[in-house]
């Protein structure tokens, strides 16, 4: 039986299983784990601990780039470099994957407007071990989880509905349905460029300004923030908020974040403007 590294044709073979049980997982479909450990044993000469040890690293790397990982596999860190490209490999091969739709199941015509869990943002006393931190950060800079996230047209219009439903559930769990009714998509409406996606407002009618930034991943996911955004927010510090949702395509949670915004983030240049004098 193997002991030493695991090879490309192995975590090539494991991260297509893991895949398999993920989609099933995702769409609420019966599998058995202990079926698939079972099959996967039969094509590689590895343990059963070693097996279900690099599922557990598969939802570390996950982790990292800002997506789904299966529940029942608490991500392990300190894993191969080597599994990290084979994940980027199946990625690569299964662009649908990024692409899907976000679950939404659950949402129905019938069904009252539902508030979002919003909990307290990261901070420094609630992060992660530094070595587990620092490597799911860095997968996260390598693959540019927060640009892609912000490209996915898809995955940011289902995150910003449901901040409009959320906001409406908000004001008429409040007694004002008068304000809901008034709460702007303006991003859809108006288009982007605005510095802000949502117009809406507090209970007690004061303007609420609300930049959506949706993902997959966990809470400590990075976002792109444009130029303008920052903006905005300087100018309207009073109005302005950044709705952080997380967990989006299982269970919708978030947090919220307030001018000035490099108090809670560290603000990093990824781009620049070339012009010519």
């Amino acid at each position: 039986m193997s002991t030493g590294p695991w090879t490309d044709e192995e975590n090539d073979l494991i991260v297509v299983d893991y895949f398999t049980m993920l989609a099933d997982d995702v769409a609420g479909r019966p599998y058995s784990k202990s079926d698939h450990n079972r099959r996967m044993l039969e094509k590689i000469d590895r343990s059963r601990k070693s097996v279900e040890f690099k599922h557990q690293n598969i939802s570390a790397v996950l982790k990292g780039l800002g997506e789904d990982w299966i529940p029942g596999y608490k991500p392990a860190f300190h894993f191969q470099a080597s599994l990290v490209d084979a994940v980027a490999r199946w990625l690569a091969r299964n662009p649908h994957w990024l692409a899907r739709k976000p679950n939404m199941s659950t949402k129905s015509a019938l069904r009252e407007p539902s508030s979002i869990w919003i909990g307290p943002p990261p901070t420094h006393s609630n992060q992660p071990p530094p070595q587990e931190l620092e490597q799911t950060l860095h997968i996260a800079r390598k693959f540019d989880v927060a640009a892609r996230d912000e490209r996915n047209r898809v995955l940011g219009r289902a995150g910003e509905e449901r901040v409009l439903e959320h906001e409406h559930a908000a004001l008429i769990g409040a007694g004002r349905a008068d304000l809901a009714r008034k709460i702007r998509w303006v991003a859809n409406e108006d288009g982007d460029g605005l510095g802000y996606d949502v117009a809406s407002f507090t209970p007690n009618g004061r303007s609420r300004l609300i930049e959506v930034k949706t993902t997959n991943g966990w809470e400590r996911t990075p976002f792109e923030i444009t130029r303008n955004e920052l903006a905005v927010a300087e100018q309207r510090r009073s109005e302005w908020c950044l709705f952080r949702l997380w967990n989006f395509s299982r269970e919708p949670k978030a947090f919220e974040l307030y001018p000035p915004l490099d108090a809670h983030v560290s603000l990093t240049a990824t781009t620049f403007q070339a012009s010519f004098g």
